[in-house]
C-alpha cells in the first residue's frame, strides 16, 4: 500500500484548481498560500491567544509581554519550516535551503526571548534596595553573549545541516584565537567580580579618576564599561578593568558617615605675632569663647611665673600669653560652638611649618551634612569670620603685594 508523506503529497493533488495552472503559477500561488498561512498563524498567536493568555499581566512598567511578542515569531517559520515541502515544483535544493533557515529564525528568535527575558530580571532586580551594591548587569551581559555564542554555533549547523557538534570540536583548536578576541571581556568579567564581591562600587558612588577625567556619579555599571557622570554633566566611559589595575577614590565613606572634612588654612603675616599685654587680655575676656580659656591661662601662667620668681629667675623666664595662641584657642572655641560642626569627629586647630606667604594656621574640621551646596556655605562662613576677626588679636592675613600696594607705597 502506497505511504502519503507530506513531501509525497504536493499542493497540486491537495487543491484541485492548482492542477489546471501550469507550474510556475502552482509555485507561485502554492508559496503565496503558505505565506497567508504563516501570516495568519502569527496574527492569530499574537493578537487572540497571546491577550488571552497575558491578559492579567501588566501592560506598562516591568511586563513579560516583549518576551512573549518575541515568541509568537517562532509560529509563522514552523509552519514555514514544514509547509514549504508541500510546494509543488520547487527544486530540492531549494527546499532543504528554506527549511534549514526557518529553523536558524526559530533558534534566533528563541535567543532573543531569552535575552529579553533576562534584560527583565535585571530590571525587576534592580528593584531590590541591595540592587545599587550588588549589581547583576554584568552577569547578565555575560550570560547574554554566552547565549547569543551557544545560538550562532546552533545557526551555522542549522544553515549547513550539519550536527552542532561537529563545529563545537573545531572550537577546542580556535581556543587561543577566542580568547585574544575576548580578551577584554574576560578581564573585564574578572573586574566586575571583584568590585561587587569586595564593595568597591555602586551605583551612585561619587568617584575620581584623575587619570581618565572622572570626577562624578556612578550612572551605570556593566560587563565593559563604568559610566561616571562628572559634575559639568560630561560623561566619562571607564573600561572595567581598569578600576582594578589601576586606583581611584570613592568618596562613599565621606557620605555614609555624614560629615564632610573641612582642611584649609589661614596664612599670617608673622610680622604681627607678638605677646599680649594686660590690657588686650582684659579686652579679649569680653569674647566669651575666650572668658575661660584666658581665666585659665592667667591662672596656670601665673602659678608658672610666681615659681620662677621664688628661685630668683630673670624676667625673660617667664611665661605670657601670645596673640597667635590666644586666636587658635578662639577658633577652636568658635567650631565647637557652630552647630554646624560635627562635635562627634575629629577637630583639630594647628600651626604648619612657616612658608614665605606667611603662616598657616590649618583649620581641621568635619561639617554635619555632605551636601555640596550646603558644605560649601558652612566653610565659607566660618573663614569669613575668621577673617574678619584677626584685627583683633593684632594680626592681619598675609597677601602678597599687588601693584596698587606698589603705587601707594611709592605715593607715600
Amino acid at each position: 500500500m502506497r505511504q502519503f508523506t507530506i513531501e509525497s503529497l504536493s499542493t497540486a493533488d491537495s487543491i484541485p484548481f492548482l492542477a489546471d495552472l501550469p507550474p510556475w503559477a502552482e509555485t507561485l500561488t502554492a508559496l503565496g498560500l503558505l505565506a497567508l498561512l504563516a501570516w495568519t498563524g502569527y496574527f492569530i498567536v499574537k493578537h487572540v491567544v497571546l491577550r488571552l493568555v497575558t491578559r492579567w499581566l501588566p501592560h506598562e512598567g516591568l511586563t513579560p509581554l516583549p518576551v512573549a511578542a518575541r515568541l509568537a515569531f517562532i509560529v509563522p517559520a514552523l509552519i514555514i519550516s514544514n509547509g514549504i515541502a508541500a510546494v509543488p515544483h520547487l527544486p530540492p535544493a531549494a527546499v532543504t535551503v528554506v527549511s534549514n533557515v526557518a529553523a536558524a529564525s526559530i533558534i534566533l528568535f528563541i535567543a532573543m526571548a531569552i535575552s529579553r527575558a533576562l534584560s527583565l530580571g535585571n530590571q525587576i532586580y534592580d528593584r531590590r534596595p541591595d540592587a545599587a551594591s550588588r549589581p547583576i548587569k554584568g552577569y547578565v551581559q555575560l550570560l547574554k553573549i554566552i547565549l547569543y555564542g551557544g545560538a550562532a554555533i546552533l545557526i551555522v549547523a542549522a544553515l549547513m545541516d550539519q550536527s552542532p557538534v561537529l563545529l563545537l570540536s573545531g572550537i577546542g583548536a580556535m581556543a587561543a584565537v577566542l580568547l585574544l578576541v575576548f580578551k577584554d571581556t574576560i578581564l573585564s568579567l574578572v573586574a566586575s567580580v571583584q568590585l561587587t564581591s569586595n564593595d568597591m562600587l555602586r551605583v551612585g558612588d561619587w568617584i575620581e579618576m584623575p587619570a581618565l577625567n572622572a570626577d562624578g556619579d556612578v550612572i551605570d555599571i556593566a560587563l565593559h564599561t563604568v559610566k561616571v557622570q562628572n559634575w559639568d554633566k560630561t560623561i566619562t566611559t571607564i573600561p572595567t578593568h581598569r578600576l582594578i589595575s589601576e586606583s581611584f577614590k570613592n568618596w562613599r565613606g565621606m557620605s555614609e558617615s555624614g560629615g564632610r572634612r573641612i582642611k584649609r588654612s589661614i596664612f599670617i603675616n608673622q610680622n604681627g605675632i607678638r605677646f599680649l599685654t594686660t590690657e588686650e587680655k582684659q579686652a579679649l575676656r569680653r569674647f566669651q569663647l575666650l572668658d575661660d580659656y584666658l581665666g585659665h591661662k592667667q591662672a596656670e601662667l601665673g602659678e608658672w611665673n610666681a615659681a620662677a620668681e621664688r628661685a630668683g629667675r630673670d624676667p625673660v623666664n617667664i611665661r605670657r600669653v601670645t596673640n597667635i595662641g590666644t586666636l587658635r584657642a578662639y577658633i577652636v572655641e568658635y567650631l565647637r560652638a557652630n552647630s554646624h560642626v560635627a562635635n562627634d569627629m575629629t577637630l583639630i586647630v594647628r600651626q604648619l611649618d612657616p612658608t614665605p606667604q606667611g603662616l598657616p594656621i590649618e583649620l581641621y574640621c568635619f561639617t554635619n551634612t555632605t551636601a555640596w551646596s550646603a558644605y560649601e556655605d558652612i566653610q565659607s562662613d566660618i573663614f569669613d569670620h575668621l577673617l574678619a576677626i584677626l584685627p583683633e588679636f593684632g594680626l592681619r592675613p598675609f597677601q602678597e603685594p599687588s601693584g596698587l600696594d606698589l603705587q601707594r607705597g611709592l605715593a607715600a
